[in-house]
């Protein structure tokens, strides 16, 4: 049971609850019936395993050595090995999980998934660090309507609010280990501006992305009920990565009261 604890902490499980989830309700909301609203879950859940668990694989001697309290592989509560399988094990199930959505949707999954191994891979030490953010989200609702019965891309500018409030994600979610970052020397983004301008930047992005919802929907629910999300440049940065997860949460729920046929 340690080692199962351990590995769901390595996992990143917060992002990875929030990310499925979502994927979930979008599904239902695009008309996927039956066991498609599953189908999706498991792949999304698949692939954000893999790069949780990768990316914490990969930091395993930079978080060491900076004593990391939140990183099992840090305190040495389970072995690089064992995450390495996990890790294995959720990228072969990838594909065929995918392959319940088809062909189209697998492959703009695989992009998704590849965008953020790449941020684990040296991306993330760059000032391009909020490219496979972008990227990565911005392929959600694809692999969503990719996967009906008529495959469609979806509206732009519901591309354009997930990569948005992505990459508000991104900013807010390094916050916490700016200063910590900096002094192994990773300059992505958010290290570059520090956690000041790190916590405008997730602030802006977020509203950005519910601006994109209101702009689609023709409706101004979504911007108004997103507007909270400015607090994330006062909040501290832990509690500010877990509000960015709530506002995600509400923008899906805007965009569910005020577009929920646009996927279809």
């Amino acid at each position: 049971m340690k080692t199962i604890w351990a590995l769901a902490r390595s996992s990143h499980p917060e992002p990875v609850v929030a990310v499925t989830s979502v994927c979930g309700v979008l599904a239902v909301l695009a008309g996927r019936g039956g066991w498609g609203p599953v189908w999706v879950m498991l792949a999304v859940a698949a692939g954000q395993l893999f790069v949780g668990w990768t990316n914490d694989y990969i930091d395993r001697r930079r978080d060491t050595e900076a004593k990391r309290p939140d990183k099992p592989l840090a305190r040495g509560e389970i072995s690089s090995r064992s995450v390495a399988i996990a890790a294995a094990a959720a990228g072969l199930a990838i594909v065929p999980l995918s392959l319940a959505s088809g062909v189209p949707a697998t492959a703009v999954h695989l992009v998704g998934v590849m965008s953020a191994t790449a941020y684990n891979l040296g991306l993330k030490s760059t000032w391009l660090s909020l490219v496979p953010y972008a990227v990565s989200f911005a392929m959600v609702p694809a692999f969503i309507t990719l996967g009906l019965a008529h495959p469609h891309w979806p509206p732009a500018w519901v591309t354009a609010a997930t990569s948005l409030t992505g990459v508000g994600g991104h900013f807010a979610q390094a916050r916490p280990d700016v200063e910590r970052d900096r002094r192994q020397r990773v300059f992505g983004l958010p290290q570059v501006l520090g956690d000041r301008g790190s916590a405008i930047a997730a602030a802006l992005f977020l509203v950005a992305g519910a601006a994109a919802i209101a702009y689609g929907a023709r409706n101004l629910l979504p911007l108004v009920v997103v507007l909270p999300a400015t607090g994330v440049a006062i909040l501290p940065p832990v509690a500010a990565f877990r509000f960015t997860l709530l506002t995600a949460g509400v923008t899906v729920v805007a965009f569910v009261v005020t577009a929920g046929t646009a996927l279809r």
